[in-house]
């Protein structure tokens, strides 16, 4: 059987509100009545409604995660999965619940199916447009941007440091005397791709190195199976251009390319040296394992939730 307030105010002879201020910890309530309260609630084995509660304390205690992301896989993405993961964990660990849903089309439908959720915060992953953000701001619900950027100074916008990432790449190459170096460069609307590719190319004509048109392959997603068909639609361009290594601006693209190497005979690194990107837990049980960056996804999706958390408190203090 289902009990309500009055049930409990009936059975502890107290009144409605009184059993309210006991349920919410919110105003006084003399010890008499506190205990007579939590007496009547633990015969009644009453159970506060999670539509009654979060009218009491403005709170849901949910918060949402939107992964926009055009390709599939999404959610099970070896780089977005992980950071999910680790948002799951940590919401738990600080009594959050956890709606969760995909959007290819950057719309604002996923957005209104989090409004009305009622969440108190919510975590937007990858790719963004300033619509969304405009919508959602409309709304006065705190949110923070993990893996895209939006031009606001004022927004929470955990990113990685993509630009360096594709330097340290070229460094790391060019000390191992390569000087011939191909690349596949994901999508180039995407932030992350963007910026790795800018970060290697721009490093290695520093370094005295060249790299022209010819020796790069603009993927049209960040897949392995793009990885692996660019480099065999492209075959007797990287025969031609004779390089001694290859870049790709992801793990994902570079697994995929090294896959068609080997089916070609070519030893890795011994004919070839390749480089990927994030250090997804693929490239380690690839044979022979990748050379790649590591991003600390687990960290990523954290402080998504710890960032928010104290957005969602610090909007509570000054309502009240």
């Amino acid at each position: 059987m289902s009990y309500t307030i009055l049930d409990i105010a009936s059975r502890a002879g107290v009144s409605k509100s009184t059993v309210s201020r006991v349920i919410s910890g919110k105003g006084f309530t003399s010890q008499e009545a506190r205990e007579k309260v939590l007496k009547a609630i633990e015969e009644l084995q009453y159970k506060p409604n999670a539509v009654a509660r979060a009218m009491v304390s403005q709170r849901t205690n949910n918060i949402g995660v939107i992964i926009y992301r055009q390709h599939y896989p999404i959610a099970s993405h070896p780089f977005y999965g992980k950071i999910l993961d680790a948002i799951l964990m940590k919401a738990k660990n600080l009594h959050y619940s956890v709606f969760v849903t995909t959007d290819k089309e950057v719309s604002l439908k996923s957005a209104d199916f989090m409004l009305e959720k009622r969440v108190d915060g919510l975590i937007l992953i990858s790719r963004l447009n300033q619509e969304v953000v405009g919508y959602i701001d409309k709304f006065n619900v705190p949110y923070v941007i993990v893996n895209g950027t939006i031009e606001k100074n004022d927004v929470i916008q955990i990113v990685n440091h993509d630009r360096k990432g594709g330097s340290l790449v070229a460094d790391h190459l060019y000390q191992l005397g390569h000087r011939k170096i191909f690349v596949i460069a994901g999508p180039q609307d995407h932030r992350s791709h963007s910026l790795r590719f800018e970060g290697f190319s721009q490093r290695i004509r520093e370094l005295g190195g060249e790299i022209t048109m010819s020796d790069i392959y603009f993927s049209p997603t960040s897949t392995f199976d793009d990885g692996y068909k660019g480099l065999s639609d492209i075959w007797d361009r990287f025969l031609a251009r004779k390089p001694t290594a290859l870049f790709a601006t992801n793990d994902m693209l570079a697994m995929g390319a090294m896959k068609f190497l080997l089916e070609k005979g070519l030893k890795i690194p011994n004919d070839i040296a390749v480089a990927g990107f994030d250090n997804i837990d693929y490239s380690n049980m690839f044979h022979p394992s990748l050379t790649t960056v590591h991003i600390d996804k687990v960290k990523m999706g954290e402080d998504a939730v710890v960032l928010l958390d104290q957005l969602i408190k610090k909007k509570r203090m000054y309502s009240r």
